[in-house]
């Protein structure tokens, strides 16, 4: 047996494992990189959240990515060379985290990669009809194993695909095993690019649990205000916070027939972008709104349309709604949510469960990876339309 496969084999029969789970969003902001420990599966799993950093992409990198993100045409040749670039780059921000949290390499068990999406493409978004659903993520894993020498599971969206699914929100996954509850319904509300969340009736079983995504999250205001206030994004909604919501535009970009979807359903930056605020613009007459006015109809766009999404899915039940993602920071953003939602929701952060908000989507990805190391194969009889129970990662080996 090749020594890379007894490594692995021994890694999954380890009571606890160390894995690196590495989470690069829609919002371009950068590598969110958490050091867990983990023992156990399923439902039984228990997560240590070790370390956890965020590092900022620089300009040059956001515009690298940017060149071929979300876009439906692209240089070939630019693509294929960011690919390996950027595993390169993940490797050496991982190289720099263990350096600076001073853990050897040599004791981590695996690397869990989600890599950056840059195209995702549903069926109902694409006019291919001898296609399904697809999605694309680069920052190549061999390249992430071999700069760092820890094997590096990765493309974890394809499996989905390949089984039925849209390939998006893996959230289900990792909140149904960790995050369930017998006690309490609750929702795991994600704000990253795009909003997605996660419903969890209290003593559910797999397929009782709801997983989508819901809709514009940061995404066109982190767009916007990139292009037209050369920021990143409204820190602290300072600009959404001088504006006034316009009537019209708002009504216009609830009108995109996404929002309307019966969920479970997923979408990316290739809808909810500053094509679709022009258009929106255009058929209300607002074409000369300041930024700011602009700013704060965005912020209640997305506002609504979480709310929105959140009031249809529970009517009753008492629900605690647990938030994470970046969109968590923005406190008009939250503001708006909570007087939008219905009296029977509580809404809190992630950390109430021992979350960081801004590790979540790192610690999903730990969480497959520990699944595909360590998870029962018979748990492929729980599947669901939609939503298959399958093993999830490719595996990289660093030599």
């Amino acid at each position: 047996m090749h020594v890379h496969i007894t490594k692995l084999a021994d890694s999954a029969a380890r009571q606890s494992k160390y894995i690196i789970g590495l989470m690069s969003g829609t919002s371009l902001d950068g590598l969110d990189i958490a050091l867990c420990k983990i023992s156990g599966h399923g439902r039984a799993t228990k997560i240590k959240v070790l370390q956890f950093t965020t590092c900022d992409y620089p300009k040059e990198v956001k515009d690298k990515i940017r060149t071929v993100f979300a876009k439906p045409h692209v240089d070939l040749a630019y693509l294929t060379l960011l690919n390996g670039w950027l595993g390169r780059y993940h490797g050496q921000l991982v190289i720099q985290a263990l350096t600076q949290w001073q853990v050897d390499s040599k004791d981590i068990d695996v690397i869990a990669s989600h890599g950056q999406t840059i195209y995702h493409c549903p069926a109902h978004q694409h006019q291919y009809s001898e296609f399904g659903d697809g999605t694309l993520q680069i920052a190549d894993a061999d390249h992430i194993a071999v700069t760092t020498g820890i094997t590096t599971l990765s493309d974890f969206r394809q499996k989905h695909i390949a089984a039925g699914g849209e390939g998006a929100p893996l959230a289900h996954y990792g909140d149904y095993y960790y995050f369930s509850s017998d006690s309490e319904h609750r929702i795991l509300l994600n704000m990253g690019g795009i909003a997605n969340l996660t419903w969890l009736p209290k003593g559910a079983k797999f397929n009782e649990v709801v997983c989508s995504d819901i809709g514009a999250g940061n995404t066109i205001m982190d767009a916007y205000m990139h292009r037209y206030c050369a920021q990143e994004y409204d820190k602290n909604a300072q600009f959404a916070l001088q504006g006034r919501i316009h009537p019209g535009l708002l009504a216009q970009l609830m009108s995109e027939p996404f929002i309307n979807r019966l969920g479970p359903k997923t979408t990316g930056p290739e809808v909810f972008n500053l094509a679709m605020l022009a258009k929106a613009q255009t058929r209300s007459g607002t074409c000369s709104l300041s930024h700011m006015d602009v700013m704060a109809t965005l912020n209640a766009f997305s506002a609504c349309v979480i709310a929105k999404y959140i009031n249809n899915l529970v009517e009753d039940e008492p629900v605690t709604i647990y938030a994470s993602g970046g969109g968590y920071h923005n406190p008009l953003l939250v503001k708006q949510i909570k007087e939008a939602l219905n009296e029977n929701f509580v809404f809190v952060s992630s950390t109430e469960l021992g979350i960081d908000p801004d590790a979540k989507e790192a610690v999903l990805f730990a969480i497959l990876a520990n699944e595909a190391l360590s998870g029962e194969s018979d748990q492929v009889q729980a599947a669901a339309q939609g939503k298959p129970m399958v093993t999830m990662g490719k595996v990289s080996f660093p030599d």
